[in-house]
């Protein structure tokens, strides 16, 4: 669910238990390079820098269409790290004003509980949000929605 907080910033909280332990968990969100498992196909995701382990301080740089027919570069850092309990990415170049990506995972007996809290701002001010709001919230939850199938498809059998 998305809801506007305050000066044009907005956030999605999404929620998902998964029958894996946090330490599976860690070792599949902890890698960017399964973004692409978990991101719909129409989106053209493409990861451009190459890792092996992520950590504090991290540059990382996508490909991305959000929308039909706009393709656009997204450069991220890894903020925090506290493994295998949470991470935060934040954007440093890309297609909205601000985004800071908080991912938790909670211990829950021999499962884990995925914790996304994304809070985001559009760009263009006003008009952005009277424009774009609409549009990019759909989007977001039609991303995360896809993102929760593909998730139960990967690790419920």
């Amino acid at each position: 669910m998305i809801k506007y907080i305050e000066n044009g910033v907005y956030e999605l909280r999404t929620i998902q238990k998964l029958p894996i332990n946090i330490k599976k968990s860690w070792n599949f969100f902890s890698s960017p390079k399964n973004l692409s498992k978990i991101t719909p196909k129409h989106m053209d995701f493409n990861i451009l820098t190459d890792f092996n382990k992520m950590y504090e301080g991290q540059i990382i740089k996508y490909r991305v269409s959000p929308f039909p027919f706009f393709r656009v570069g997204w450069t991220t850092k890894i903020t925090y790290i506290e493994e295998p309990f949470s991470f935060i990415d934040k954007q440093l170049n890309g297609p909205f004003s601000l985004w800071e990506h908080e991912h938790r995972f909670e211990k829950s007996g021999k499962e884990t509980i995925a914790h996304d809290v994304v809070r985001f701002k559009l760009p263009l001010g006003t008009l952005g949000r009277i424009f774009g709001s609409a549009l990019v919230k759909y989007q977001l939850n039609k991303i995360f929605e896809f993102r929760k199938t593909q998730l139960n498809k990967i690790f419920i059998k």
